[in-house]
């Protein structure tokens, strides 16, 4: 059995409102174990059999049924989130920033990401892995923060979503317990 966080991109967010009750009991239909919700914002910690790309692929197809939206997700398991999580720059207690991380499905839209997002004025980046691109933003500036507001794009809705860094503590915390 392999340890997995799974980010849901887009719920609770934009008329996409699913109650964490209700997606643990969509899920339990999933072959998974250890099932569990953290925060209201999407994310998944669970146990399966099966690999990433078959999980990916269960989860997103369960949400477009069950929950009727265009379901899109990022899967890691422990060992990725963990290299993640070490490999940022910048602290998840920082009282004056946030630390955020876009993960993505595909590796070649944070090639994208970063190359368009080092181009804006005043803001900075770190490849953390093939699958994380990190970014702080002082805090209360999010919303109007140049990089938020690229990675946004419908064009990176089907591969992207990002996390606060300590969001992704609390996955790793969750799964290594």
């Amino acid at each position: 059995m392999t340890k997995y966080a799974v980010f849901l991109r887009g719920i609770n967010v934009g008329g996409i409102n699913v109650k964490m009750a209700d997606l643990r009991a969509a899920l339990a239909t999933l072959p998974l174990t250890r099932v569990k919700t953290l925060l209201a914002s999407g994310n998944v910690v669970c146990t399966a059999e099966a690999d990433a790309p078959e999980l990916k692929t269960m989860v997103e197809n369960l949400l477009r049924e069950k929950f009727g939206y265009d379901a899109w997700v990022v899967i890691l398991d422990l060992p990725q989130l963990e290299a993640v999580i070490a490999a940022s720059p910048w602290p998840a207690d920082d009282p004056a920033r946030h630390s955020y991380v876009t993960l993505s499905s595909d590796p070649a839209v944070l090639d994208e990401l970063a190359r368009h997002g080092g181009e804006l004025p005043g803001v900075e980046l770190a490849r953390l892995s093939p699958h994380a691109l990190a970014w702080p933003v002082p805090v209360g500036g999010t919303p109007d923060s140049p990089f938020s507001k690229l990675s946004a794009r419908p064009r990176y809705k089907s591969t992207t979503t990002t996390r606060n860094l300590r969001t992704l503590l609390k996955c790793r915390d969750t799964l290594a317990s």
